[in-house]
């Protein structure tokens, strides 16, 4: 039998945060820590946690159980001073021993329908980028800053770990102009 015919199937779920009941938080947090692990530098945290809420919650349920979670949550990113309405992805997991199968794939196709359905582009900060450009995601060129109350602070340490997808409605862009995103507590971007 070829590994594609074992991979498990499991069912995706689109649900907003206030849909989201304690179990399913509870899970998406447990799920959360585990992938993410204890390292002090790429723990979730908190502020993690509050970065992906109010918006969409992609779930990928197995044998009733949450094995793999992204959110799309509405950002307003400036590009070349231009703003525009983003969708900004967080808490993208899939348990650790099911990494591997396709189950993130199914859950990043999902959040890339979300986003080319209600954006007018996708944005995310990563170090993983082959899993994601291999689905349409594109790395940014240019610089990128932060929005604060006294001017843009330029985020350089950032620089070549946002990625962007383009959904047919994104205005005409350059990926090397000037990208900046609203202050918020934890990582900005």
């Amino acid at each position: 039998m070829s590994r594609a015919a074992t991979r498990p199937v499991g069912r995706i779920r689109r649900l907003a945060t206030d849909r989201l009941d304690g179990s399913e938080v509870a899970a998406i947090r447990t799920l959360m820590t585990v992938a993410f692990g204890d390292d002090a530098d790429e723990a979730f945290g908190e502020d993690d946690w509050e970065h992906a809420l109010g918006g969409v919650h992609v779930v990928l349920d197995l044998d009733g159980r949450i094995v793999a979670h992204a959110a799309v949550v509405e950002r307003e990113l400036h590009v070349a001073g231009v703003p525009l309405r983003a969708g900004y992805v967080e808490a993208v997991a899939t348990a650790p021993a099911l990494q591997g199968q396709g189950l993130g794939t199914r859950v990043m196709e999902e959040v890339g329908s979300v986003i080319r359905g209600d954006f007018e582009l996708g944005a995310l900060g990563t170090g993983h980028h082959h899993f994601y450009e291999r689905l349409g995601w594109q790395t940014w060129q240019g610089p990128a800053y932060v929005r604060l109350g006294s001017g843009d602070r330029r985020t350089s340490d950032e620089e070549g770990y946002i990625l962007v997808l383009l959904p047919a409605t994104t205005p005409p862009i350059d990926l090397s102009a000037a990208i900046s995103c609203d202050w918020r507590p934890g990582d900005v971007w």
